[in-house]
């Protein structure tokens, strides 16, 4: 009896149809693989497709070249400054209550001002900083540092002290901070702290700035050579145009003091070459050009560098250049402008007594400048015034005075390493006034072997006071 169990076990229809579903599911499976094979080989090539390089970052504009450049203690260019100073202008008349963008407003100004030699910045830049200040005030190391740099820039170094320490209170590690600190040590004759401020900052930083910074304190320490290699170096490394303008210049200005006329000349013509606004490197070319006796383009180059940054030292420069040249009245209309100028820059807040006594000791009243330097002294005691105020003491026929300030402008034991061809003639026209032939002789020579062509009119003047010295007296050996 047959039995229906319908299994279809033994029914070739059902074989036939299990089979197929095998047969189906074996194909599926084998075309799953090859899809999943071509997926992941897909991805793979994805991949591994050369893929598209990012956009590089936008180039900086110059209100970002200027503030990369004022925060980090190099010189910017005069045209990114403005770009600064504009840009943080509209900023702050949206947000007023910005504390750090008026500390670097501020400071923006401070530079202009250094740059162009115009003190009607100084006070703009003074309400930004007391602002800032005034905004934040604790912690504000920013708007401290911008204070400090103001008071270098007007050669009020106590001021720039006081507010240096003060920024460093609030961060011990700001190494810009020190370097307007050994600045405003140095203009105080405190060479022990501006050496050992040297010190920290050497720690805190190796960039360009620290470079230059350096290189100052070894000019004054009198390592030439040191700080010519030193300036070299940051020349080098700069960055922008203006940066390694601004090193340059100062290459030149160690080289001319050396001396060496062509050398100083190079690095002149390059620095004006990168950065045209930078009137320091073209009075610095007039002096060379003057020692080389390119006098009529060393005319022209003070003329330029004064109608766009009107500096007493420069005018004070040309003037003595007219001098020794015999056009007197050409000197005395730069010696009025210089007064005019010293007068105009009191006005924004800055010193120039030192340019102001040195002009009054050789060509105006030598007791007026003794006043001002004696008072000068008193609040700042550098080198520089202590050359100029014993120059204005012997013009005033202080002569025993005189050679105590001439002694600690050219003495190491008092910080006066530097040498400085001037201070060397100062003293030993000093000491040859007092009848010190053998000391005025060392140093009349030593004032034209540090720089033989120093000043158109002292030069010729050292060596004219050599001349009526002589030889020194041949004295017999005693008799054995």
């Amino acid at each position: 009896m047959e039995t229906g169990t319908g299994n279809g076990a033994n029914d070739p229809r059902g074989a036939g149809r299990g089979s197929g579903r095998r047969r189906a599911r074996l194909v599926t499976g084998v075309l799953l693989g090859l899809l999943v094979a071509c997926v992941g080989a897909g991805g793979l090539l994805w991949l591994t497709r050369p893929q598209p390089l990012p956009a590089p970052p936008p180039e900086p504009g110059p209100a970002q070249l200027a503030t990369a450049a004022v925060t980090s203690g190099v010189p910017a260019a005069l045209p990114h400054l403005a770009a600064l100073i504009a840009e943080r202008e509209r900023h702050l008349r949206t947000r007023p209550e910005d504390a750090r963008a008026w500390a670097l407003l501020g400071l923006a100004y401070v530079e202009q001002g250094r740059r162009t030699a115009d003190a009607a910045h100084y006070p703009t830049a003074e309400r930004a900083l007391r602002t800032s200040m005034r905004l934040l005030p604790h912690g504000n190391a920013g708007a401290l540092e911008g204070m400090a740099a103001l008071a270098n820039a007007r050669r009020d170094f106590r001021a720039a002290r006081t507010w240096g320490e003060a920024a460093l209170k609030v961060d011990r590690k700001r190494w810009t901070t020190h370097s307007l600190l050994i600045e405003a040590y140095t203009g105080l004759n405190d060479y022990k702290a501006a050496q050992s401020t040297l010190e920290r900052l050497q720690k805190l930083h190796s960039g360009t700035a620290v470079m230059a910074r350096s290189a100052a304190v070894y000019w004054d320490r009198g390592w030439r050579e040191d700080a010519a290699a030193t300036l070299s170096d940051a020349a080098a490394s700069a960055g922008a145009p203006a940066e390694r303008a601004a090193w340059l210049e100062r290459a030149g200005q160690l080289a001319w003091e050396r001396g060496d006329r062509e050398v100083a000349l190079q690095h002149l013509e390059e620095a004006v070459r990168l950065d045209p606004d930078l009137r320091a490197a073209q009075a610095g070319q007039a002096r060379a050009l003057a020692a080389l006796g390119r006098t009529t383009e060393a005319l022209n180059a003070y003329r330029v560098a004064l109608a766009e940054q009107p500096s007493p030292g420069y005018a004070l420069e040309l003037g003595e250049l007219y001098e020794s040249l015999g056009l007197d009245q050409a000197a005395q209309v730069q010696y009025d402008m210089l007064r005019a100028q010293v007068r105009n820059a009191a006005a924004g807040g800055v010193d120039e007594e030192l340019v102001l006594g040195r002009l009054e000791a050789d060509h105006g009243d030598p007791d007026e400048a003794v006043l001002r330097l004696r008072a000068e002294w008193r609040k700042q005691p550098g080198i520089a015034v202590a050359d100029a105020l014993g120059w204005a003491l012997h013009r005033a026929q202080e002569h025993e005075e005189a050679l105590r300030f001439a002694e600690r402008a050219t003495d190491k034991e008092h910080g006066g390493g530097v040498r400085s061809a001037l201070y060397a003639y100062h003293r030993g026209m000093i000491e040859k006034t007092l009848g010190l032939h053998g000391p005025a002789r060392r140093h009349l020579r030593e004032a034209l072997l540090i720089n033989p062509y120093f000043s158109p009119l002292w030069a010729p003047s050292a060596r004219e006071a050599l001349d009526e010295l002589g030889e020194p007296p041949q004295v017999e050996p005693p008799a054995a």
